[in-house]
């Protein structure tokens, strides 16, 4: 006799964690299926290199399978996978700067050459198709450190304040503020072109 396969599809992320804490790895699949993508993208956004944002997501599926009892559902399977996934990116953006100190860092203090990175101004007229805009962006993004990037992931796509971004990324507020303009201002001069 042939078991018909089940209907994950049709059923919520919260039906199928409670199936997959029983065991059910079809269901554990099929959330899988339904955040791999998202979660990718984020470490890619994060680390820009397709391996290691691969290696990261894979890591924190199997993160998120042992920790599975442990998930309590105060915010939702996808967000707590995400939380994952910044906390691996993370822990590598660290593991990169033990090995080499960011050149481009301005100080903590704010003092030293890079403080002075001029403001940028764009022109209102100039009008980029949102297809163009993205691949800039991206392509400015990754022109930017790993610790300036992941900073600014944090801040504007991940929507984190400031106290919860130094927290993670094991630094000070006032650090992370002089990260974040740092970026956003480098940002906004390699879009000027």
């Amino acid at each position: 006799m042939i078991t018909p396969l089940k209907d994950y599809f049709s059923k919520d992320d919260n039906s199928l964690v409670r199936q997959a804490r029983k065991g059910d790895i079809g269901a554990f699949e099929e959330l899988v299926a339904r955040h791999r993508d998202k979660l990718f993208t984020r470490a890619f956004s994060i680390i820009r290199n397709v391996e290691e944002a691969i290696d990261i997501t894979q890591k924190a599926w199997v993160e998120g399978w042992q920790g599975l009892p442990g998930f309590e559902g105060v915010s939702s399977f996808g967000e707590w996978m995400m939380r994952i996934v910044i906390h691996l990116c993370v822990d590598q953006v660290r593991k990169g700067k033990s090995q080499a100190k960011c050149a481009e860092e301005p100080h903590e203090d704010g003092s030293g050459d890079n403080r002075q990175v001029r403001t940028v101004t764009t022109n209102p007229n100039r009008r980029m198709a949102p297809a163009e805009l993205s691949y800039r962006i991206d392509q400015a993004l990754g022109q930017l450190s790993k610790e300036h990037r992941t900073v600014l992931v944090l801040h504007e796509l991940e929507k984190m304040k400031y106290k919860e971004i130094a927290r993670i990324i094991g630094s000070s507020v006032g650090s992370v503020t002089s990260k974040l303009l740092y970026a956003r201002r480098k940002l906004a001069t390699l879009l000027e072109g």
